[in-house]
């Protein structure tokens, strides 16, 4: 089997965390040498059996956008830039489609509006939807757009969250086959042995710094990150909307995860997310989980989603609940039974990126049977 991988956005460095889940599943997709997979992305760490389909003034366009924050951020920040990028995106991946049609057996695109250049290609193809390209079905004429491709072109939808599963079935059910497939988690964060801190509660919080993602986590933890001595607030990321953080905030910047693997899953008490930005499923909550880090996040669908599950965590929709929370969880025995509970449903429900592959693997198969 030939498959065509196209993602928008991938890691340009060992370090860079910049949508680190597609090198991930393209690092299993490696290990299977019955099948030769073509990539279309940015440039930066690829397996060696994998093949590198970008050109250069390809490659250099992806750099450029990725720089700038990819599509999503410039719909939020200038939108007259989002246009004519994306236009160009377009083009440019139309192109690849065009040029790699006589050997494609499967396309497998990255994020839904790259079913836009698809138009009248036969080839099936896998789309997977993350939470902030689905927010573009909202834009006036995506949804018209993508059924015109979806009449043509023999598809499956796959989203990497449940609750996406029947919104995209009421807009393209009649047209494609809408198929929930998770991501899968690194086995390193499997294998990590949790030692919390005896002396004082240390939380974490690991994302990108938008006003969005952020919530309400300084409004609602000065009350105790500020006046405790016995809780402390770590954030990580990078600051992509240069906001102000508190003095009581410990902020580290951008890390790695090494660093997060090494030093701080161990010994955190809990995982916090107070994020109301339209999520797919954040790939750093699967990690905590598999390495039982207990979680407080936001309700939001993904969130509901994704701790549900076997109490797998705590939703909190005000700040009373959200330090109710933090009090339950600085209770040892509380946070062990989160912490199992956490790391039997991440085994269970998600797996490894091997797993993950297997998924993609099946459905690969049935769409050419």
């Amino acid at each position: 089997m030939h498959i065509i991988f196209t993602a928008t956005s991938y890691p340009r460095s060992p370090s860079d965390w910049q949508s680190l889940f597609i090198k991930k599943l393209l690092d299993a997709y490696a290990l299977h040498s019955e099948h030769k997979t073509y990539v279309w992305a940015p440039k930066g760490p690829l397996h060696a059996n994998l093949n590198y389909l970008c050109t250069q003034s390809d490659a250099e366009f992806l750099r450029k956008l990725a720089e700038k924050g990819g599509i999503a951020h410039l719909l939020r920040t200038n939108k007259a830039s989002a246009v004519v990028n994306g236009t160009q995106l377009l083009l440019k991946l139309r192109h690849a489609i065009t040029q790699s049609k006589q050997f494609a057996d499967i396309y497998h695109l990255n994020w839904l509006q790259s079913l836009l250049p698809m138009w009248n290609i036969k080839t099936p193809a896998v789309a997977t939807i993350l939470g902030s390209d689905y927010q573009l079905l909202n834009l006036p004429g995506v949804v018209p757009a993508i059924r015109q491709v979806l009449k043509r072109t023999n598809c499956v939808l796959a989203p990497n969250n449940e609750w996406m599963q029947q919104p995209l079935n009421n807009y393209f059910g009649d047209l494609a086959e809408v198929k929930y497939i998770p991501f899968g988690i690194d086995e390193r964060w499997y294998r990590i042995d949790r030692q919390p801190e005896s002396e004082k509660n240390v939380w974490i919080c690991v994302l990108r710094l938008t006003r969005q993602k952020m919530g309400n986590i300084f409004e609602w933890g000065e009350s105790i990150f500020k006046q405790s001595r016995f809780h402390e607030l770590h954030l990580f990321g990078p600051n992509q909307e240069n906001i102000a953080i508190p003095a009581w905030v410990k902020y580290h910047g951008p890390t790695t995860a090494d660093t997060l693997e090494s030093e701080w899953f161990p010994k955190a008490s809990g995982l916090i997310s107070l994020s109301q930005h339209s999520e797919g499923r954040p790939q750093v909550m699967l990690e905590a989980m598999a390495a039982g880090l207990p979680i407080i996040a936001s309700n939001i669908p993904a969130h509901a989603d994704l701790l549900r599950k076997d109490d797998a965590g705590i939703l909190v929709d005000n700040e009373a609940e959200f330090l109710g929370a933090i009090e339950a969880l600085s209770d040892h025995k509380i946070q062990l039974e989160k912490s199992l509970s956490c790391k039997k449903v991440a085994k269970e429900s998600y797996g490894t990126w091997d797993d993950c592959y297997t998924r993609f693997n099946e459905v690969y198969t049935r769409l050419l049977e």
